[in-house]
């Protein structure tokens, strides 16, 4: 059996060494016996440097994943967007077509949706959005095909979200699922946490963070100790992976 590698991937973000998908997949072609398939990080400091990667690497490579800062940035280096990224406006899949085209494909939304609907119950009705990034836009595109209405929350508020500081008990009364999709409380800064009234959860609540280094937030931490049910980001970035997988395979 030779060495020589058939097929590449990577994931495109910056300050990525803790980076799930290279070792998910990395475990995947080992296991699932896919000789020569390779996954690496391709770590850049601003999103223009991802033009050197394309042009030098641009035969090679199969598909990538795209992770925080860049799954909007990336959007106008792309050949083509799916119709849900389009809609979405944020890419985290990219395919490497046979004509050599770009076309960006939104995964996130997939997994976000498959992970949260076994823990709905019919009280479950309005959702908070912790942060207005990339990753806030896919959570968005899934609970509104759950039926489930929401709001965005920023630092300050503004026409599109809600100030944290406008948070209150009638919020916690409205909005039965808390969402962050904020990077606060990723390792190594594992003891910060959103600035919310965390004494106002209760049983009713779901508290969903997309971060899976540390397994259990403080976010998550704080929820559980008032009763809510929680679940980190580990089953989304298992169901986007996977799905990413079947768009660069087909």
């Amino acid at each position: 059996m030779t060495n020589t590698v058939k097929k590449r991937f990577g994931l495109l973000g910056k300050n990525i060494s803790y980076s799930f998908s290279k070792g998910y997949f990395t475990k995947k072609f080992d296991t699932e016996h896919f000789e020569g398939y390779t996954y690496e990080n391709f770590d850049i400091p601003e999103i223009d440097d991802f033009v050197e990667i394309i042009k030098q690497n641009h035969q090679q490579l199969n598909g990538m994943n795209v992770t925080i800062p860049y799954k909007e940035a990336v959007m106008p280096y792309l050949d083509k967007l799916s119709k849900k990224a389009a809609l979405i406006g944020a890419v985290n899949t990219i395919k490497f077509t046979k004509n050599g085209k770009l076309k960006g494909y939104n995964t996130d939304y997939y997994g976000f949706k498959k992970a949260l609907k076994p823990l709905l119950q019919p009280y479950h009705k309005k959702a908070l959005i912790l942060g207005t990034g990339g990753a806030s836009k896919g959570v968005a595109y899934a609970l509104d095909e759950l039926g489930i209405k929401y709001e965005f929350v920023s630092r300050q508020s503004n026409e599109y979200a809600i100030g944290y500081d406008q948070i209150n008990e009638k919020t916690f009364d409205e909005y039965q699922i808390i969402i962050n999709s904020t990077p606060v409380g990723t390792s190594p800064n594992i003891e910060v946490a959103p600035l919310l009234p965390y004494e106002l959860f209760n049983a009713q609540h779901i508290a969903f963070d997309l971060i899976y280094n540390p397994a259990e937030t403080t976010f998550l931490k704080k929820a559980a100790a008032q009763g809510a049910q929680t679940k980190n980001g580990l089953d989304m970035l298992v169901f986007q992976a996977e799905k990413a997988w079947k768009i660069w395979n087909k």
